[in-house]
């Protein structure tokens, strides 16, 4: 099970705020998700399956073309952005370097 004093501090540096007995329920869940990891690495052979992009496979599926159409330009992006840095987006860092 993963210990509740990592899920804090993971929650600290993600910026989440939770309640003293959410942290009992999301460790249950990092349980059964583990043991359902550990299931699926028992199954024989399965490296060697292609993983999957979707659940099923949909051959009616009409996908549209990619097209170029208007885009912002980046003074237009830049004009509503508080904080940038040569020309990008300057955003507060929410994740820790060690996660």
């Amino acid at each position: 099970m993963i210990e509740k004093e990592k899920l804090k501090d993971y929650a600290k540096k993600l910026m989440f705020d939770m309640e003293e007995e959410e942290y009992k329920t999301l460790q249950e869940e990092f349980d059964v998700i583990l043991k359902q990891m550990d299931l699926i690495g028992k199954i024989p052979n399965i490296k060697e399956v292609e993983p999957m992009t979707f659940p099923f496979v949909n051959e009616d599926a009409k996908l549209r073309e990619d097209e170029v159409g208007d885009y912002l330009t980046v003074g237009e992006v830049l004009s509503n952005v508080k904080h940038q840095i040569d020309n990008q987006v300057k955003v507060p860092k929410v994740v820790d370097e060690d996660v």
